[in-house]
């Protein structure tokens, strides 16, 4: 399964070569998808800018997600992910948007949704789609896998 982080010469050459930009929307990773990608020379050609919306109050006021989306599926879910990553296209609209939502952990796990749950929205020149992942281990590893 393809992981949500790890932005290797592949993206970098596709966005480059297609003339995308590309804009995140973070919460679980809390910037670090942004920050491993503008430690690559080059990000500056194509990479717009994040949001890093790690509450629940954050995903409400700047990405527009609604409380009742929050109430009902909660915040780690594919309804929040897509909600976050269309507020995002609205902020910053690029190319390529991608936005990611999730439980680190040690805590705040359910048997729907254990520790590790990641859900990934994204959208590719005018195309929705979104992911699921249950990654194993640590907060350190959960995050290291989801932003690397």
């Amino acid at each position: 399964m393809p992981r949500p982080g790890r932005l290797g010469n592949r993206l970098f050459d596709r966005l480059l070569r297609r003339g995308l930009t590309l804009a995140f929307a973070e919460s679980l990773t809390g910037g670090r998808l942004s920050a491993g990608l503008v430690e690559r020379p080059g990000a500056s050609a194509f990479f717009l800018g994040a949001t890093v919306v790690y509450s629940e109050e954050a995903k409400k006021r700047l990405l527009g997600v609604r409380e009742e989306t929050l109430r009902n599926f909660g915040a780690v879910s594919p309804q929040t992910a897509l909600e976050m990553v269309r507020g995002l296209e609205r902020v910053l609209p690029a190319g390529a948007l991608a936005a990611v939502t999730g439980i680190a952990g040690p805590g705040g796990g359910s048997p729907e949704k254990p520790v590790g749950t990641v859900y990934g929205a994204f959208i590719l020149e005018g195309k929705v789609f979104h992911r699921a992942w249950v990654f194993k281990g640590s907060r350190r590893r959960i995050l290291r896998a989801c932003a690397g």
